[in-house]
């Protein structure tokens, strides 16, 4: 693989946080999105309200798939945007294009708009795409502003060479977006994989019990949540294998898929790699019944009522609990009543390290859909997260997988 197909591969499934300044530069950051998003990378943008004047959010947001946010709340219902809860998904936050203007502030710890707080509350790599006229990039205090700024670990795409606004040719033009998407890509490339050397394995997605050659038992699962967990993991160095059911998602990238269909092939692909594995997320759909009997032909519509005799399934959770040991077993509850006591006795009962929590009655959770809104529930307590993208209760998820590992 090339250098640059490698640094662009590092971007699929990032959490890059955009930050827009005003500039006339600010073009460039639509470009930059959509490079970014093509990569497979999640992007949400934050603006200064002068980057206003120069790129509308309409176009960031029909870019990014994304709101675009300006102010600390909105003024219209009192919502607030988080400054610390971005800082804490992102995987990389790049400023670009960051004006003298910004680039002093954030040299000196001003912090008078959501980009710049955001900046001091961030936790990832930041990166920043200077954009200015030549004589105020070669000044002495901007100078010293980067100096700062590299000092503290924020890194720096230097602009380039050529005609400027003002009409005057020299160094101060925001670097081409390419080349920032092939930079970023570089620096999460390089950043520390959290799990690597760890075996882990995910299921996902819906199980299928035959009832003749045409018709199944199935449920509304789309995999979406478990597809999210495996990437995850994998982006954090881990060798994951995802036992999968039926689905229409592609794999993710760095993981091992293998497909199954019925309850059983579940439960011996799972009892199989757990033995060679670090630790499991059970969060695919299994049918907890399976006809009896299988009809070798379509069965036929006949006068009265079909009745259809079921046997229950392996229960794979359970039969991993037993065997865990010291290795770590995350389990999932979706219910629609009696949420807390029924994923409370799941944890007990199943021997989960943690087990996630949703339910059907919150809106935006459950099948079929990307976001998520869940409850991670382990002996010492309960966490409640807010309604949020399926990739970021897969990052959530992650980060408690990753402290169970170094405790």
């Amino acid at each position: 693989m090339a250098s640059g197909d490698a640094a662009a591969a590092s971007l699929a499934g990032r959490r890059i946080l955009l930050g827009i300044t005003g500039s006339i530069a600010a073009y460039k950051a639509a470009m930059l999105c959509r490079l970014l998003k093509t990569a497979g990378a999640e992007v949400r943008v934050v603006m200064t309200p002068l980057a206003k004047q120069f790129i509308t959010p309409l176009t960031m947001a029909t870019l990014s798939k994304n709101p675009i946010l300006v102010e600390f709340f909105d003024p219209e219902n009192g919502a607030w945007n988080s400054h610390v809860a971005l800082g804490e998904w992102a995987d990389c936050y790049v400023i670009a294009p960051a004006t003298a203007n910004t680039l002093a502030k954030m040299a000196t710890g001003v912090a008078d708009n959501l980009l710049l707080t955001t900046y001091l509350s961030a936790r990832c790599p930041v990166v920043v795409a200077p954009a200015m006229d030549l004589d105020m990039y070669a000044h002495a205090a901007t100078q010293q502003n980067l100096r700062t700024l590299a000092d503290r670990g924020v890194r720096i795409v230097e602009p380039a060479e050529g005609e400027l606004a003002s009409g005057l040719s020299g160094k101060g033009r925001m670097a081409e977006p390419d080349t920032i998407a092939a930079f970023l890509g570089g620096l999460l490339a390089e950043k520390k994989k959290t799990l690597n050397g760890k075996r882990l394995i995910v299921t996902a997605g819906a199980t299928i019990e035959a009832i003749d050659p045409v018709r199944f038992i199935s449920n509304h699962s789309s995999g979406k949540m478990g597809y999210a967990i495996a990437g995850e993991l994998a982006a954090r160095g881990a060798e994951v294998t995802l036992i999968s059911g039926r689905t229409a998602l592609a794999t993710p990238p760095g993981v091992e898929r293998v497909d199954v269909l019925s309850a059983e092939e579940m439960y011996e692909a799972a009892t199989s790699a757990f033995d060679e594995a670090d630790g499991a997320v059970m969060c695919a759909a299994v049918a907890d019944y399976t006809p009896a009997e299988v009809s070798d032909t379509k069965l036929k519509k006949g006068d009265g009522e079909l009745f259809i005799r079921l046997r229950r399934t392996h229960d794979i959770a359970a039969e991993l609990g037993a065997r865990k040991g010291s290795r770590l077993l995350v389990g999932f509850a979706l219910e629609t009543d009696d949420e807390q006591a029924h994923a409370e006795s799941k944890l007990e009962r199943k021997n989960f390290d943690f087990i996630v929590l949703n339910s059907l009655r919150d809106a935006g959770a459950g099948f079929q859909g990307d976001t998520n809104k869940v409850t991670l529930i382990d002996r010492s307590g309960r966490e409640e997260l807010p309604l949020m993208s399926k990739r970021e209760v897969a990052a959530r998820i992650a980060d408690r997988i990753e402290t169970f590992f170094t405790r």
